[in-house]
């Protein structure tokens, strides 16, 4: 296998998933990435943006973006923090926490979808495979 084989073969599923997830979401008005801010949050409701960042693996103002979008879409609010007028938190909305069970479906949908024709046992190993190149990458990055 070469390298340019690889690349295209990871970026092409990289890609259809990115495409499935983002029409999949778009049904529930939530677009592709913001499943994970919601996740976070149906976890510890009123986390501080850059406490969700961490928790994700990503830059906090990518966050902040983000929670502005889902904002004005009625998912979430912001609050000043009740000792640090430096911070705010986000907090689900009605609308935000009334979504988990959808999303959590499609998200299994979604994944049941990517992996059709796949046995438990190679589930488990594209899993350990993609946690691996993420391990790879993220060393040193």
């Amino acid at each position: 296998m070469s390298d340019d084989d690889f690349q295209t073969a990871f970026w092409s599923a990289k890609h259809a998933l990115a495409v499935a997830a983002a029409a999949a979401y778009a049904e529930h008005g939530v677009y592709e990435g913001q499943q994970f801010i919601l996740r976070c949050l149906w976890a510890e409701d009123g986390l501080a943006p850059g406490e969700v960042a961490k928790r994700l693996g990503l830059a906090t103002p990518t966050v902040t973006r983000a929670t502005t979008r889902m904002e004005a879409a009625g998912l979430l609010r912001r609050e000043p923090h009740p000792t640090d007028r430096r911070l705010v938190l986000l907090h689900l909305t009605e609308r935000g926490r009334e979504l988990e069970h959808r999303i959590e479906e499609a998200g299994a949908l979604l994944t049941e979808r990517a992996l059709a024709g796949f046995t438990a046992a190679e589930r488990v190993g594209v899993l350990a495979a993609l946690r691996r190149i993420e391990g790879n990458l993220s060393r040193g990055a």
